[in-house]
């Protein structure tokens, strides 16, 4: 499947390079890739949340996410590629597999990095624990295969570095001497012996809308994708059973391993025994065609107008000059937007909330064209 994995720093510098079938892939490939990536900042998908437009960063968007490189020592390969936190994650597969499992794997090992190292895993952090990160990798991936991908079993087999831990890197190993108690149960996700004083779980639902409004305000097409993550502190095994107030909505659903399939597919709940720490549980989305009466959370009015003129002297009036065309013209602009929270919400379930509803990271982004001189 996965014949090697390369990490690249923000300027194309090779972090991590892992070959899993015994064929060494030439850097050439990372060269290839780099030309395209290099070209602009944002290859599919990397702007990750608001904060990064509210700050103006530049984004990739030159790269594809599935690339073929036909002229290689090895013959085609195919580059399967990710972009978290400025380090682009290459996989190079020697024939066609399918890419979403390349992709999603890939960005399974960047949520590990993030649970053993913090966020953001960045190339600083990558450098800091390079043992760290091939050990990982050695017990991820199989001869090219996803194996272990639990956070819970990976860190039975390797504890997480501490300041105590590099400091004896040199006298001692992160690697433990036995297998997790999960590696050989039927639940590889959760681990035995785990004991709380307080037991809880936290559940959080995130969803993102994506709409279309017109210009009057009224909405043309909307479409909500969200998911639910999760924070358990549970002693022993915990059985658990989550249900929705109106499932038939719910559409496209993912769900983590410790979800049993079969029972949502005949009575619409989600049972669960959940891992120990953070996970997320499961992804949905909400079609428009299945909830008619959706309205957004909050609202965008919009109202702008032009006036054309010759060296920006004559706005609005015709002169002898706007007949000609070598003479310059230019065209001044203004857009107003008023934006606000609706006051009724059909994402507001809850009767018994207090107060005003809170909005946080809201970003609006207007894009202009090429021939756009200045703004302010």
């Amino acid at each position: 499947m996965i014949q090697s994995l390369f990490l690249l720093s923000p300027v194309g510098e090779v972090l991590i390079e892992r070959h899993f079938r015994g064929v060494v892939t030439s850097r050439s490939v990372c060269d290839t890739f780099w030309e395209q990536a290099s070209v602009s900042i944002n290859h599919h998908g990397g702007v990750s949340s608001a904060t990064s437009l509210l700050l103006n960063e530049q984004h990739y968007d030159s790269v594809a996410p599935v690339m073929e490189v036909p002229e290689s020592d090895q013959g085609t390969l195919y580059v399967i590629s990710i972009l978290r936190d400025g380090l682009s994650y290459l996989a190079v597969c020697p024939a066609e597999v399918s890419p979403l499992v390349v992709i999603e794997f890939l960005h399974r090992i960047h949520n590990i990095f993030l649970d053993y190292f913090g966020s953001p895993a960045d190339e600083s952090a990558i450098k800091d624990n390079f043992s760290t990160v091939y050990q990982l990798l050695e017990e991820m991936v199989d001869y090219g295969w996803p194996l272990t991908t639990e956070p819970n079993a990976l860190k039975g087999m390797i504890r997480p570095p501490t300041v105590m831990s590099k400091l004896l890197q040199n006298t001692s190993t992160l690697v433990s001497d036995e297998l997790p108690s999960g590696t050989v149960s039927n639940m590889p996700w959760r681990a035995s012996g785990v004991n709380y004083t307080q037991n809880e779980i936290y559940m959080d639902i995130v969803e993102e809308v994506d709409a279309i409004v017109s210009s009057t305000g009224s909405l043309v097409s909307s479409d909500v994708s969200g998911s639910i993550q999760c924070q358990s502190h549970l002693s022993g095994i915990p059985d658990l059973l989550l249900t929705f107030k109106e499932p038939q909505l719910i559409d496209d659903c993912s769900f983590h391993p410790c979800v049993r399939y079969a029972l949502f597919e005949k009575d619409q709940v989600v049972s669960f025994v959940p891992p120990d720490g953070n996970f997320e549980l499961m992804r949905f989305r909400i079609p428009q065609e299945k909830n008619r009466h959706f309205s957004p959370p909050v609202y965008c009015h919009s109202q702008w107008s032009f006036d054309s003129s010759n060296n920006g002297t004559n706005q609005g009036k015709a002169t002898n000059s706007d007949f000609d065309d070598n003479a310059p013209k230019t065209t001044s602009g203004r857009i107003m937007l008023q934006c606000g929270v609706t006051s009724l919400s059909s994402l507001i379930f809850s009767a018994s909330r207090k107060g005003p509803l809170q909005v946080e990271d809201v970003a609006v982004t207007i894009p202009f064209p090429k021939q756009t001189r200045s703004t302010s």
